[in-house]
């Protein structure tokens, strides 16, 4: 059998066929993280990297099925695969009863698409809601009949729903089952990534987190619902993680750059660490420029890096160093 899959959907096939003792090839992106495709190999299937999306890692995977008469497995767009993953909300509902709302990852659609019909025939008045990244945005403008194709150069930290055009068969189950489709930013997603690790002890991979981001930016409506964001992997990198919570920590406005000038003469570093201290707030990284970037002789630029509480420290400690007489600009804007 062979699949193509951004990692997830791969790994599934991978194991399953080990234990059928049936061998699987698996065609993924190129820029699959490295932890999944090694995950997938280690799982005894032979991998293929090819192309940059979803999107040409399917048409090769045809291309080699044809070749050598392979059954292929489609990710999403097959109704056997959409409906086990419509058993999410089967479990949910058995977990949950009084559970009112499912906020769902989509990528292509599968997982959705199964889910609704199950989550329908259970509980007729459940609101449905699907989340993409405003990046990868495919079913979200197909659903508000804004889809003029496929999408060009689709990108975002969630490479698991990196596709560049909704599936033919869960498009329709979507646009009949599901209340809405909405999106949110990258920024979101990875400060919805932070926070999962740290209050919930959760590690999730960015798709995976796109449900509670919809959540906690307001993309969905939770006040006076039991609402259930489904998250459905926790496929990091090591080496991405690293970055991705940095980004997080920026998104949250919990990391600050700032650029600011010193004279350049002893004690001036230290009379601006004071005021950093004294607010509490904690110098990651501290980056003197003396040449070619200075007004004057006498002055040298400084970078700082910060780490505060949140936004409002930020602003409190952007108003101390002004006060103090320090003409201070953030390289980091807060983002919203």
């Amino acid at each position: 059998m062979i699949a193509a899959s951004a990692g997830n959907h791969g790994q599934g096939v991978a194991v399953a066929a080990a234990l059928a003792d049936v061998r699987a090839t698996i065609v993924m992106p190129c820029q699959a993280p490295l932890a999944k495709v090694s995950a997938t190999r280690g799982y005894g299937a032979r991998v293929i990297l090819s192309g940059e999306v979803f999107d040409e890692a399917h048409a090769e995977a045809l291309r080699v099925a044809e070749l050598e008469g392979l059954t292929y497995v489609h990710p999403f767009d097959d109704p056997l695969v959409m409906a086990g993953q419509g058993t999410v909300a089967i479990e949910v509902l058995e977990a949950a009863p009084d559970v009112d709302t499912l906020v769902v990852p989509i990528g292509g659609g599968g997982l959705i698409a199964g889910m609704a019909v199950a989550a329908r025939a259970l509980r007729p008045d459940l609101r449905v809601f699907g989340v993409q990244a405003s990046g990868a945005n495919a079913t979200h403008l197909a659903f508000h009949d804004r889809f003029r194709g496929p999408l060009s150069s689709p990108e975002t930290i969630a490479d698991g729903l990196l596709t560049r055009a909704p599936g033919e068969r869960t498009l329709p189950v979507i646009r009949r089952l599901v209340d809405d489709v909405v999106t949110v930013s990258d920024e979101a997603i990875a400060e919805t990534v932070v926070l999962l690790m740290e209050r919930a002890k959760t590690v999730a991979e960015p798709a995976g987190a796109v449900a509670l981001a919809a959540l906690l930016s307001g993309a969905v409506a939770a006040g006076g619902r039991r609402s259930c964001a489904i998250i459905s992997g926790g496929n990091v990198d090591p080496n991405l993680m690293d970055r991705l919570l940095q980004f997080g920590l920026g998104a949250a406005g919990r990391h600050l750059r700032l650029r600011t000038e010193l004279n350049d003469r002893p004690g001036a570093l230290v009379r601006l660490s004071t005021i950093i201290a004294d607010l509490g707030a904690n110098i990651f990284e501290v980056v003197h420029h003396r040449i070619g970037s200075a007004r004057s002789v006498n002055l040298v630029d400084l970078e700082l890096t910060l780490e505060v509480r949140d936004r409002a420290h930020g602003e409190a400690l952007l108003e101390a160093m002004r006060a103090g007489g320090y003409v201070t600009e953030v390289v980091e804007p807060f983002r919203r």
